[in-house]
């Protein structure tokens, strides 16, 4: 039975990463800030490294992801109990994953307990838990991304950016002295030496010692905050699925966490570019200022539930956030948005099932 348990448990997060790995960088490669191959290797790296620093941020979620509390202590520590929620989570997952969807794991996690519960106990499943410490923070999660993705970009979109350009110069000439006082433009620290914020044609007629593009810094941190997901994805997912593989009696604790990383990277190397293509291309169009606002967002959030031992789904505060910023910048793709929908209220009775009848046959 523990092969049984160690395989399922693998092939949930060969199928998580493939599903879940690219998300961070849906925006960045949406704006055509980088290529897939480009973004596809730092979401692969960032993915390990949060998978490795789940040894010091994410004991809750392994407490929260095996099953005690939910049902009853003596079936929880099955290694049957422990498959049929990996085998119900893995083809959900591989399914939703086939077909394009960006679904959460951790809802099709919560159904395979759910379902296994059922199946081992007859109907003994810890419902208030359920609701309180997993129904509640995966429903409010996506409304608070996408009302943050509202109201955040709302206000920087109304901050039309004309300069693009902010440079030091040793010695701003008169005549641009003028021009800067005519446009949309700052300067600080006169006199010289000066700061200038300005448009492109107005520092192209100084000669600054420091010039820093905008647009080209805004990518840059576009880039950093993909990594910044694809991190913040890694810590809050891992304990869950390593929660399933120490069921298994490892003698070495790290080397769970190091397996599910390795299987997370390489489903997500094989298996990304469908789901990356309905995120990145088919919810919305987003600019690296809307990107790094969505992404910002979705960071802030998972890092924080992943901090307080809450399981929230890294896909629904990303879709969440993408969703808000879209709607703002009145580019959202409705019906897209609406399929997706429909595959996370499917994801949990699709695995609940799954996770039942695999009960009947273990």
């Amino acid at each position: 039975m523990d092969w049984i348990l160690i395989f399922a448990a693998l092939f949930l997060a060969f199928n998580n990463g493939a599903n879940d790995n690219f998300k961070g960088f849906a925006t960045v490669w949406g704006s055509e800030t980088l290529s897939y191959r480009q973004a596809l290797i730092l979401a692969t790296l960032a993915t390990l490294a949060g998978s490795i620093a789940t040894f010091f941020l994410a004991d809750n979620l392994i407490q929260q992801f095996s099953g005690r509390g939910l049902v009853p202590n003596a079936v929880a520590n099955t290694p049957v109990f422990i498959a049929s929620v990996a085998i119900g989570a893995a083809i959900t997952v591989y399914l939703a994953t086939k077909l394009g969807f960006p679904i959460s794991t951790t809802h099709a996690l919560i159904g395979g307990l759910v379902g296994a519960g059922l199946g081992h106990t007859s109907g003994h499943v810890n419902f208030e838990k359920l609701l309180h410490s997993f129904a509640i923070p995966m429903i409010l999660s996506p409304i608070l991304a996408a009302s943050l993705g509202v109201m955040i970009y709302k206000f920087i979109g109304s901050r039309k950016r004309i300069n693009d350009c902010a440079c030091v110069v040793a010695d701003m000439p008169n005549v641009v002295r003028l021009q800067v006082n005519l446009a949309s433009s700052t300067s600080f620290g006169m006199p010289m030496p000066s700061m200038l914020v300005s448009n492109d044609d107005l520092c192209d007629q100084v000669k600054p010692v420091v010039r820093l593009s905008i647009p080209k810094f805004l990518q840059k941190i576009h880039i950093a905050s993909g990594v910044t997901i694809c991190f913040a994805r890694a810590v809050n997912d891992t304990p869950k699925l390593a929660a399933l593989l120490f069921a298994a009696q490892f003698t070495n604790q790290k080397l769970p966490i190091l397996l599910i990383g390795i299987f997370m990277a390489v489903g997500g190397i094989l298996f990304a570019k469908k789901v990356a293509t309905t995120m990145s291309k088919k919810v919305t169009r987003l600019d690296d200022e809307q990107g790094l606002t969505a992404n910002l967002i979705t960071a802030t959030l998972v890092l924080m539930a992943s901090k307080f031992g809450l399981p929230v789904s890294t896909t629904h505060v990303s879709v969440g956030a993408i969703a808000g910023v879209g709607a703002s910048a009145g580019t959202l793709n409705g019906q897209a948005l609406r399929s997706i929908l429909l595959s996370w209220l499917a994801t949990l009775p699709l695995a609940l099932v799954i996770a039942w009848m695999v009960t009947k046959l273990l």
